[in-house]
């Protein structure tokens, strides 16, 4: 759900505050009054949803103190000052220090409305992008995205983190359906470009003239920007790069080499032919490709992310169960086998249709997740793959996939989930510790 913007007033008169208070209140916002800049510093922090109207002349804290304190504890708080007459020389210093803008008493009710609703904008802008940036990094909405405990996806959140804060070109490359746009939408969230413009372009499927057109311009009246100036000061994801034709790569490279270090614009491209048993570096030119390269993330097939398939497939068939209002199909020692074996040649967007389709068939009470295998691989080939692990590692994929469903089921109960799986609480919490299993994060 969308957080409601506010907007703090502060000034020492009770009518210009209540007159403010009322006419951004007529116009759909959110609105708290302080008689005073000490008073308001006790709600106002990092935090804070919303933008600040504050006076610059009052007792006590005045306003451009109070704009400095507010700068020190967040730079990025959007702080609107109102000044009396003759005092403009004191509202551009305002405006030096970090002040969002300032209006001259007496001033025009409708202009405070449209520098409130600036302001609210930039500040969600803000809060969003932190937003994503703490998603990345403690584990909330965009980190579970990139689900997985094993160490690869270990070392690619990681990868993310480093190559999202430097700003220098980025290429991803990987087997079709292991998540690499996600991961451009992630380089973007972590980095300095954070909220800013992202801009997402295939390379695929369009003759050389209409791509040309489409990345460099001229586009046609009312057909938009060119991408390149689409994306200015943001990010140009570039999917299917091994598709852009040669002279669209010097192109590019000119364009490259045009901007400098840093670059103005961080071009992410992605690469789709890990399975044509090719590189980028057979298709692009020498020169592109190494400046594309400098910064390479390379993600891993599902096949080599062990127990993480376990934990995707729990995921999505709750998911999926939720949406279809019915149960999650309980998953066997030996179906679990199964999904661990499985060549995943789709990878996570094949896994998240074998998924939907085990919570639709457990729903009509038929099939098994065996048979959605076989229907996904090819008829002549083998469901397994030849490659033999050891019976430990199925046992304990299954035993922590166990657990998990378990402890989601009873929210965290451990006293339910030791009468359902008859385990003494001792070798239960063992087995928690040792899967890195957390009561929290059921609660």
């Amino acid at each position: 759900m969308t957080q409601a913007m506010k907007i703090a007033i502060i000034d020492d008169e009770q009518d210009m505050r209540q007159s403010i208070s009322q006419w951004l209140a007529l116009s759909g916002f959110d609105t708290e009054t302080f008689a005073s800049a000490e008073d308001a510093l006790k709600t106002l922090g990092t935090d804070y949803p919303g933008a600040v109207v504050s006076d610059i002349k009052m007792p006590g804290m005045d306003g451009m103190q109070f704009l400095k304190k507010l700068m020190s504890v967040d730079s990025a708080l959007p702080v609107i000052m109102i000044t009396g007459h003759g005092d403009v020389p004191m509202a551009v210093e305002a405006m030096r220090v970090g002040a969002f803008d300032f209006l001259e008493k007496p001033f025009n009710p409708d202009r405070m409305t449209e520098l409130a609703k600036k302001a609210t904008q930039r500040r969600r802008l803000t809060l969003d992008s932190r937003a994503l940036r703490k998603e990345l990094s403690d584990g909330s909405t965009l980190m579970k995205k990139l689900i997985g405990a094993s160490p690869v996806m270990e070392r690619l959140r990681e990868d993310i983190l480093d190559l999202g804060q430097a700003e220098g070109h980025v290429l991803i490359d990987g087997e079709t359906g292991t998540g690499k746009t996600l991961v451009a939408h992630a380089l973007h969230a972590v980095g300095a470009k954070a909220g800013k413009k992202f801009v997402l372009l295939s390379c695929a499927g369009q003759d050389s003239d209409a791509l040309a057109a489409r990345l460099f311009g001229p586009i046609e009246e009312g057909g938009g920007l060119p991408a390149l100036e689409e994306a200015r000061n943001g990010t140009l994801v570039l999917e299917d790069i091994e598709s852009l034709p040669q002279d669209l790569q010097a192109r590019l490279l000119s364009w490259m080499n045009e901007q400098g270090t840093p670059a103005e614009t961080r071009i992410v491209a992605i690469s789709n032919l890990q399975e044509q048993g090719k590189t980028c570096e057979d298709v692009l030119r020498p020169d592109l490709y190494f400046r594309l390269a400098a910064m390479k993330i390379t993600l891993p097939p599902l096949r080599q992310r062990g127990e993480d398939i376990l934990m995707l497939f729990t995921h999505f068939s709750e998911q999926f169960a939720e949406e279809y209002g019915c149960d999650a199909p309980k998953v066997s020692a030996q179906e679990a086998a199964q999904l661990l074996q499985a060549p995943w040649p789709g990878n996570i967007r094949q896994l998240i249709n074998v998924a939907e389709r085990a919570v639709l068939q457990n729903r009509r009470g038929t099939g098994t997740i065996a048979s959605l295998l076989m229907a996904e691989s090819d008829e002549t080939q083998p469901v397994m793959t030849t490659e033999g692990k050891p019976l430990k590692e199925y046992v304990e994929a299954f035993e922590r996939m166990l657990i998990d469903n378990t402890m989601r089921r009873h929210k965290g109960s451990i006293v339910a989930v030791m009468d359902e799986l008859c385990l003494p609480r001792r070798t239960l919490n063992e087995k928690m510790a040792k899967y890195g299993l957390q009561r929290s994060d059921y609660l």
